[in-house]
C-alpha cells in the first residue's frame, strides 16, 4: 500500500502581519471575511469590458494546472466601461484572519506641508448639481451621482504603507485596500488605497451577498445630534427614494443568476467613523454555482455601475457624468477585490479611496442627485466623504 500524500501545513498569519508586510506593488485587501497580501505577478488578465470575468477564469485554470496553489485573480477596474483595469494572478498569496482594532499600530503619517486644488472649485460644484436638477426636471434622469476631486501635493513622497495602515485603524471594520494601479506615462509606481463601506458583491459557494449603500447624514461627535441624524436619515422621503433606486436594481440584476433572494423591505442604518447610511443587505442562493457566467467577478460586473455610484437610468447618468464633471474618475467608484478558481470572492464598491503616485494624493467624493436636491447640501455632503482619507493624511479640516 503507499505511503499516505504529505500534507503541507499551511503557515498561519496575523492581520496584523499582512498589514505590516504591505509594500507598495503589493495587493492587499480585508473585510469582516479575513484579509489577504498578494505578492509578484504569474499572469496577467488581458481583456476589456464584458470579456474580463471569462479570461480571468481562463488564466485562474491556467494557473491551476501550471501548478499555482488556489490561484485568484486579484485588483480594481475603474468606472468607465472603457476604463482601465488592474488584474493579475499573484505569485503568492498570504491569508489571515478579519482586521481588530487591538491588532493594527499605530503609525505617524510624515509629510505636513500640502498644496491643496479642488476640480473643480465647490461653487462650479453646485453649478453642476443644478444643471443635473435641470435634466432630472426634464425627465431625462431620475438619478446621477455627481463627484468632485481634491489634489493634494505633498512635500516629500506619500508613504502609502502608513496611509492603509491608518485607514485600517480608523475603521477595521471597512473593506481596507491597496492596488498597484500603476500605468504607462506614471512618473512613480501609482497605488489605489481607500477604505470602503460598500460591498458590491461577494460569493461564498452558492451564496451570494451585496450590501448596496444610498442615502447618507455626516457623523458628529454629538451623540446627541448622531441619533437625530440617524432619525432624520430614516424618515426622509428624498434619501429613501434615492434608496430604493439602488436597492432595486441590484435585487432586479442578482435576480437574474439566483434561484432565491432576500431583499429586506425596509433599509437600516450603519454608521463608519464619518458617515451614516441608508443600507440594505441583498442575499441570495445562485440556481448554477458552477455556471463560469455567475463567478464573483462575473456578478461583480454585472451589477457595475450600481444607482449608488452611477445614477437612473445608468446610460444617461453616466453621459451627464462625462459632461458635468471635469476630472475623470479614473478607478473612483470602479471596484475592486479578488475572485478565485471555484468563483467565490469579494468585490466592493471604490469609494471612500485615492489614487497616491509619489508626491501627489488624487481623492473623490460624489454625492447623488435627486428631485428635490439642494446644491449646498450635496457640496457638504462630499466634504464629509473626503473626511475619511482627509483624516488619514492629518489634514481633515481641508474639505
Amino acid at each position: 500500500m503507499p505511503p499516505p500524500a504529505l500534507v503541507r501545513p499551511r503557515p498561519v498569519h496575523r492581520a496584523a502581519d499582512l498589514l505590516a508586510a504591505y509594500l507598495p506593488g503589493s495587493f492587499y485587501f480585508a473585510s469582516a471575511r479575513g484579509s489577504l497580501l498578494a505578492d509578484g505577478v504569474h499572469t496577467t488578465v488581458r481583456a476589456g469590458h464584458g470579456a474580463r470575468a471569462r479570461a480571468a477564469a481562463e488564466v485562474l485554470d491556467a494557473a491551476a494546472v501550471g501548478g499555482v496553489d488556489e490561484p485568484l485573480v486579484v485588483g480594481a477596474i475603474g468606472f468607465r466601461p472603457e476604463a482601465e483595469a488592474s488584474l493579475v494572478v499573484p505569485a503568492l498569496v498570504r491569508r489571515a484572519g478579519a482586521n481588530t482594532a487591538v491588532d493594527v499600530p499605530a503609525t505617524p503619517f510624515g509629510s505636513t506641508r500640502w498644496a491643496i486644488t479642488p476640480r473643480p472649485e465647490p461653487e462650479a460644484y453646485a453649478d453642476g448639481v443644478r444643471e443635473a436638477l435641470e435634466l432630472i426636471g426634464g425627465g431625462e434622469l431620475a438619478k446621477v451621482v455627481l463627484a468632485r476631486c481634491l489634489e493634494l501635493v505633498a512635500g516629500d513622497p506619500v508613504s502609502v504603507p502608513s496611509l492603509l495602515a491608518r485607514l485600517v485603524r480608523a475603521d477595521p471594520a471597512a473593506h481596507a485596500f491597496a492596488a498597484d494601479v500603476s500605468a504607462p506615462g506614471d512618473p512613480a509606481p501609482r497605488t489605489l488605497v481607500g477604505a470602503s463601506p460598500e460591498l458590491l458583491l461577494s460569493r461564498r459557494g452558492a451564496v451570494v451577498t451585496s450590501n448596496p449603500l444610498a442615502g447618507s447624514r455626516p457623523r458628529v461627535a454629538d451623540e446627541a445630534e448622531n441619533r437625530r441624524r440617524v432619525a432624520e436619515l430614516l424618515a426622509s422621503e428624498k434619501d429613501r427614494h434615492e434608496h430604493a433606486h439602488v436597492a432595486a436594481q441590484v435585487a432586479e440584476v442578482l435576480g437574474g443568476f439566483c434561484a432565491d433572494l432576500d431583499v429586506p423591505a425596509e433599509p437600516v442604518v450603519i454608521g463608519t467613523p464619518t458617515m451614516w447610511h441608508l443600507s440594505t443587505r441583498i442575499t441570495g442562493r445562485l440556481a448554477d454555482p458552477t455556471d463560469p457566467g455567475s463567478s464573483s467577478l462575473a456578478l461583480a460586473e454585472a451589477l457595475h455601475p450600481t444607482p449608488a455610484v452611477c445614477g437612473v437610468p445608468v446610460g444617461r447618468a453616466r453621459d451627464a457624468i462625462a459632461g458635468l464633471e471635469p476630472e475623470d474618475r479614473g478607478y473612483y467608484s470602479g471596484l475592486v477585490g479578488w475572485t478565485g478558481l471555484e468563483g467565490d470572492g469579494e468585490w466592493v464598491v471604490t469609494i471612500r479611496s485615492a489614487e497616491v503616485c509619489d508626491r501627489t494624493v488624487r481623492l473623490f467624493a460624489g454625492a447623488g442627485v435627486v428631485a428635490g436636491s439642494d446644491p449646498a447640501a450635496e457640496l457638504a455632503e462630499t466634504s464629509a466623504k473626503f473626511r475619511t482619507l482627509l483624516r488619514a493624511l492629518g489634514l481633515e479640516g481641508a474639505a
